[in-house]
């Protein structure tokens, strides 16, 4: 067995605690041992370094040359071993590196802008990558270590996944201002019939996240054009004549009418998610505290 084979930290700490006491019983008392221990560890100590490094004396111990020498690397080591146990406090400002966001359309629209506003200015030397939310690949993404945030739907996460809640959101019914559709007061049974554009970016088809409101009024949506983000909707209805419904937040400034409802669509969350293995990242921990900060 070599020598550091049989060295502990605990003896370490008995050397260091000696050396500052210069008696056995107080170094005890300052470590909650007995001298009996105290006494046993230091005859290891003596046998691996093949040192007496305390002499006895009438009050307590001397400290040999040797242990003189040796307590200036023991006193080193053991603050290395504290500041692994005790990491320094985190910092934004020297934080370098990569950090990933994967997020929805709409998240990158309202979520986003300020989000990477506040890490710029805070964060100078951390470099972001925002791509695109993909349901499908998110768990192997996240699990890889290519993801480090989502920011999506309640339903897009999977169950296991650590998350917080940004804000609350609502559709509303949008048409272009030159629509037809929006010099009118429909019923909820016209708006079903109207032509109806919606944004699947999860998956192209033409079932949007609002169908199951209407069918519990009986009703099936005449959804005639399908589009892969929020975003380019309200360009198509500047073209169409169609309705849309889109999250309020996404369409507080641009120009399209809200038409009003006889009833109004359940709410949803908004929120970001991330791995579990990340919970005690000290970056991840400062960006969702950031996100927290921008609810509203």
């Amino acid at each position: 067995m070599s020598k550091l084979d049989r060295l502990d930290i605990k003896q370490l700490r008995v050397f260091q605690a000696l050396i500052r006491e210069k008696n056995a019983s107080k170094a005890a008392g300052q470590l909650g041992l007995t001298q009996q221990a105290v006494s046993e560890h230091l005859k290891k100590l003596r046998d691996v370094f093949d040192d007496r490094l305390f002499l006895r004396k009438t009050n307590g111990f001397v400290a040999t040359p040797f242990a003189e020498e040796l307590s200036i690397g023991v006193d080193k080591l053991l603050n290395d071993f504290k500041a692994l146990l005790s990491p320094a406090a985190f910092d934004p400002e020297t934080v370098s590196g990569t950090f990933v966001i994967a997020a929805t359309d709409y998240a990158q629209q309202v979520v986003l802008p300020s989000l990477i506003s506040k890490l710029r200015q805070q964060s100078p030397n951390l470099k972001l990558i925002v791509r695109d939310f993909e349901i499908d690949k998110l768990h192997e993404l996240m699990e890889s270590g290519k993801v480090n945030l989502a920011i999506a739907f309640p339903d897009y996460i999977p169950d296991s996944y650590p998350l917080v809640k940004l804000f609350e959101e609502h559709h509303v019914c949008v048409a272009s201002p030159n629509s037809s559709i929006s010099q009118t007061k429909p019923s909820l049974e016209d708006v079903a019939g109207y032509p109806n554009i919606i944004a699947s970016p999860s998956r192209p088809n033409f079932k949007g996240s609002i169908d199951d409101w209407f069918k519990q009024f009986g009703l099936k949506r005449n959804v005639v054009v399908s589009a892969p983000c929020f975003s380019i909707v309200p360009m198509y209805l500047e073209t169409t004549d169609s309705i849309a419904f889109l999250p309020s937040r996404a369409v507080k400034e641009l120009d399209l009418v809200e038409i009003t409802l006889e009833q109004s669509p359940d709410k949803f969350d908004v929120i970001a998610a991330w791995h579990p293995r990340y919970n005690e990242d000290a970056l991840q921990r400062w960006v969702i505290s950031l996100l927290q900060v921008e609810k509203r």
